[in-house]
């Protein structure tokens, strides 16, 4: 079983350690952000043209942010809004979840 990953809401931005980052979005450059009910999604996007969010390089330690604030105000969370969500995988829906997160 794998242990609880975390990923942390900061003025407007989603942070993503490495250790998350590489188990389920290596490689990869943008990610959707959808909100399903209570939940946030994070969905790995495979071809950029696609659309989403970019996952920036945020420091050595290779640890991502997607800067988002747009998308976490229209869900009623403002720029202060400082967050720690538990996130799994959801197989079904291939997706990163974190619940209960609205």
């Amino acid at each position: 079983m794998t242990p609880p990953a975390t990923v942390t809401l900061m003025r407007g931005g989603l942070y993503l350690g490495r250790a998350v980052y590489d188990r389920y979005f290596a490689a990869l450059d943008t990610i959707v952000l959808l909100r399903r009910d209570r939940d946030l999604l994070i969905m790995p996007v495979r071809h950029a043209a696609a659309g989403g969010y970019l996952l920036k390089l945020r420091n050595a330690a290779g640890d991502r942010v997607v800067n988002a604030p747009d998308f976490f105000r229209a869900q009623g969370l403002d720029d202060e809004a400082q967050r720690e969500f538990t996130v799994d995988w959801d197989s079904q829906r291939a997706a990163l979840i974190a619940r209960d997160a609205f």
